[in-house]
């Protein structure tokens, strides 16, 4: 039965829950702004354009990627929503972050249970990329 108190109860975990993504996407989309405006962004899409291009993602997704494989899947949307991407670059990008997210504190959890981290996180950035390819030549 669904009593005052389990309103209450969902109500908070909600709250909370806006406030840890809260505390993540702002500072990140402000980051990616400021780097955007000022040119740096920029700069790296230059570097990184050939190799997106290969994945059918411009220079500026690289940012994204970098921001998912090693912080979490919640930066790299915050990144994605700053940059102008159209929906197969998104569905490309989002793809290989979802394989491929947060390899830090995966590495960890999974040396903990026997695992070479090492070895485990070089395979999710392969068929993270792999996959990427894949779908930008399927599209």
């Amino acid at each position: 039965m669904i009593t005052k108190q389990t309103w209450i109860n969902g109500l908070r975990n909600g709250i909370d829950t806006i406030w840890e993504l809260a505390k993540v996407v702002i500072p990140v989309t402000l980051v990616i702004t400021v780097l955007k405006e000022t040119g740096w962004l920029g700069l790296l899409a230059d570097r990184l354009g050939p190799f997106m291009s290969l994945l059918g993602l411009p220079g500026e997704a690289a940012l994204a990627l970098v921001v998912g494989y090693f912080l979490n899947i919640y930066s790299a949307i915050a990144v994605i929503l700053v940059l102008d991407l159209t929906v197969k670059q998104i569905t490309v990008i989002s793809v290989m972050i979802g394989i491929c997210h947060n390899l830090f504190m995966e590495s960890a959890v999974t040396s903990k249970m026997g695992v070479k981290p090492l070895p485990l996180a070089l395979l999710r950035i392969v068929v993270s990329v792999l996959a990427g390819i894949g779908i930008n030549w399927a599209f």
